[in-house]
């Protein structure tokens, strides 16, 4: 089994487990080990030197002993520090096990990630295909390789064109040619300008393909493109875009399912990013209020109600010290999918008579707009007025109802009341399965 000759024991170790999809807790139950003995062994601060385990190791995994023999382990387990007092230097080498412990936390999502990536190229029966649109930004994370586009050589101008281009073609909507251009445009910023314009270019184009994968559903990819938005993000020095990979890398743990992670990311980006002096105010108020909005929808998701309405409170101070209309428009609707998720679907359906969708600026955030009010009727059981916003939706932005939280709404419609005109086209429309 390839395992890379320049990976150390730890490395291999954490690349097979996220072949199996599995997180550290599930090595750990495995092998009867603690879920720290695994951190440890795949930080390489643990040695693994009994032949019974790293045969159980190899089993388990499913490599042979000769497979992890043939990487290097630490010559010894660390020696415990004396006991001092707390100094500086102390608190520094807190901070730095807090960040491998972040590192760690990162491998486990992107392993599980590619492992659902992976799945059909490995063996076994494929998984259910990808949407049309996110094939061609899949075989850029498989292969690596895309075709710039164009017959002329990129330059950084053409570069920034295709990134004001790309985020264009997402508030409208237009899912499909977004996707099938994303990676060609990927491959060109890969190839101009100095290493910190390649890296911002980067970083804001993986932050638009981690946008369009959430509207698809594709975790996978989700936490994949977020992860090297962020790095390309931190290569390019720039605040902003630091901020705006952060926000999508808390998206990703989010869909993962690690709601409390989701939720500390963005509020910790929000004031990392007011320490950041070189980001203009208003620029900085504005990407903050985002931060606290994607925070607050997380904890409504938990079910944290108290939190949640702090969140998106501090997020309208903000946006509104901002003095910016579309910050205001963008916490109103993350304010009412915060009160959709906590089940306050009267609030919601209040708070949604209040804004004028006509006036929201995109196709995209209109038709984000009648789904949580889709949403919020559903929760009361009212059939027409769910369907009604649905087709607004559709309206606004056709690609947006093949969303899996349409098909999810749609599907309860066909089985509650098939006598909607239409409904069973629409349905088909969206993508589902009909009987």
């Amino acid at each position: 089994m390839g395992g890379g000759e320049s990976a150390t024991f730890g490395e291999f170790i954490a690349k097979l487990r996220g072949r199996k999809g599995w997180y550290q807790r599930d090595l750990a139950a495995e092998v009867d080990r603690t879920e720290d003995w695994v951190s440890g062994v795949e930080r390489d601060v643990i040695p693994v030197r009994k032949v019974e385990m790293l045969s159980l190791l190899a089993r388990v995994l499913g490599a042979t002993l000769d497979d992890l023999l043939a990487h290097p382990q630490p010559a010894t387990a660390p020696s415990a520090s004396p006991r001092r007092r707390v100094s500086s230097a102390r608190l520094t080498a807190i901070r730095a096990a807090e960040e491998v412990d972040d590192e760690v936390r990162r491998r486990e999502l992107l392993a599980a990630a590619a492992a659902a990536v992976f799945a059909p190229v490995i063996g076994g029966q494929p998984a259910d295909a990808s949407p049309a649109p996110l094939a061609p930004l899949e075989d850029l994370v498989l292969n690596g390789a895309a075709a710039v586009p164009g017959q002329r050589e990129p330059t950084v101008a053409s570069v920034g064109a295709s990134i004001a281009t790309a985020r264009q073609e997402f508030r409208a909507a237009r899912y499909d040619a977004l996707g099938q251009a994303l990676p060609g445009w990927i491959a060109a910023a890969q190839s101009v300008g100095t290493p910190e314009e390649s890296a911002r270019a980067l970083a804001a184009l993986y932050s638009v393909a981690a946008r369009l994968c959430i509207k698809i559903g594709n975790n996978g990819l989700v936490a994949i493109t977020s992860d090297r938005a962020l790095t390309a993000a931190r290569a390019g020095g720039d605040g902003l875009v630091i901020a705006e990979a952060q926000r999508m890398v808390s998206s990703a743990w989010r869909r993962q399912g690690h709601l409390s992670r989701a939720a500390d990311i963005a509020v910790r980006a929000a004031h990392e990013l007011q320490r950041d002096g070189s980001v203009p105010e208003r620029a900085r108020l504005a990407a903050q209020a985002g931060l606290y909005a994607t925070a607050a929808y997380t904890a409504a998701k938990l079910g944290d109600r108290g939190y949640a309405h702090s969140l998106i409170s501090e997020g309208a101070d903000t946006a509104r010290a901002a003095d910016r209309a579309d910050g205001m428009r963008d916490i109103a609707l993350h304010r009412l999918s915060v009160h959709y998720e906590l089940g306050d679907a009267g609030q919601a359906i209040d708070l949604a008579r209040t804004i004028n969708p006509a006036a929201l600026p995109t196709a995209e955030r209109q038709a984000r707009f009648f789904i949580d009010v889709a949403r919020a009727y559903d929760q009361w059981g009212k059939s027409g007025q769910v369907y009604r916003a649905l087709l607004a939706a559709e309206q606004a932005a056709p690609q947006e109802i093949r969303r899996g939280s349409v098909r999810e709404i749609t599907t309860g419609l066909l089985r509650h009341d098939r006598s909607l005109p239409g409904v069973r086209d629409f349905a088909a429309r969206a993508g589902v399965q009909l009987g």
